[in-house]
């Protein structure tokens, strides 16, 4: 796996509906490391959002170990997380694939009526009939997320960060395999791109959620 220091404190990112918390999930499992789920500190009942100061409070809480694994893009605690972060995830996906994972997601979720953070559920309303629509923010927030997370990829404002990118699920899962075996993750997976920020690296592999 390379140098077990990289895995130490990682950011999970892509735009919504990617797969980040079930990533995420098996990730910390293989590592045996706390998992922090973002959504949850963000969302309070019946769907508000945390005041600014107590998220970033929780967040910073929710951290203060040695090691983690944290998924969602969250620029607004970025300060808190990515200076101290030893990797970063980006499941760079394409649009169509994260618009029907956000599709077959909502629509199982609003018949299930699962609960989420706090209680709080999906409703066709909410999902097909308002401005805060899930698959609306999909569509509205995929490219100028990728744009932010390439741009944030390339300024070299986190220099110590290990970057793994993946473009396609299989690529991903292969990863967590070689995870899980001890195999080659320390060298390029299959079409996974990884590198320091900033330049070519000799290991392989966001605001609002």
């Amino acid at each position: 796996m390379g140098d077990p220091g990289e895995l130490q404190r990682v950011v999970v990112v892509g735009t919504s509906c990617a797969g980040k918390s079930t990533f995420s999930s098996k990730l910390a499992i293989l590592l045996e490391c706390p998992r922090i789920e973002l959504d949850a500190l963000y969302w309070g009942p019946d769907w508000r959002a945390k005041p600014a100061a107590e998220f970033r409070g929780l967040a910073l809480e929710a951290t203060s170990g040695g090691r983690w694994i944290a998924d969602g893009n969250y620029g607004s605690i970025r300060d808190l997380l990515w200076p101290r972060a030893t990797a970063v995830i980006w499941l760079d996906y394409s649009f169509p694939r994260v618009f029907w994972r956000a599709l077959k997601r909502t629509i199982t979720r609003c018949l299930s009526g699962q609960p989420l953070w706090h209680g709080n559920r999906e409703s066709f309303r909410k999902a097909f009939l308002s401005r805060d629509s899930i698959l609306l923010w999909v569509i509205s927030t995929h490219r100028r997320r990728r744009r932010e997370l390439a741009a944030l990829r390339q300024n070299g404002a986190y220099p110590q960060l290990r970057w793994i990118e993946f473009r396609h699920p299989r690529e991903a899962e292969r990863w967590l395999g070689d995870v899980h075996t001890g195999g080659p993750a320390a060298g390029p997976v299959s079409g996974a791109s990884a590198r320091r920020q900033g330049r070519r690296g000799g290991c392989a592999g966001q605001a609002g959620p």
